[in-house]
């Protein structure tokens, strides 16, 4: 068995890209991402991620992921928590 695709690996990589991708885009302190567990909450509880910030943040997550995300993609579940948004993620990565 090749663990080339172990779900975990590929799971912790985008985790680990996303929070960084947070921090950048938004100019969030490092510790303060690296708290975030599935509940906290994003777009409404974050006054860094406005609505302006949102196209930011899905370009950024386009480039570094490698992902495309599609306007019809885009809804207030997926920003809601940072659970929602690793999701969100996730699966775009796994379409690849």
């Amino acid at each position: 068995m090749s663990d080339e695709h172990n779900p975990a690996q590929v799971r912790s990589a985008i985790d680990t890209q996303l929070r960084s991708i947070l921090a950048d885009v938004l100019g969030l302190d490092a510790a303060q991402v690296a708290e975030f567990d599935a509940d906290s909450g994003l777009f409404g509880h974050l006054p860094e991620l406005d609505s302006m910030a949102v196209a930011g943040l899905l370009t950024e997550m386009e480039d570094r992921l490698d992902i495309m995300i599609d306007d019809d993609d885009v809804d207030g579940e997926m920003l809601e928590t940072y659970g929602g948004l690793l999701a969100f993620a996730e699966a775009k990565a796994g379409e690849a």
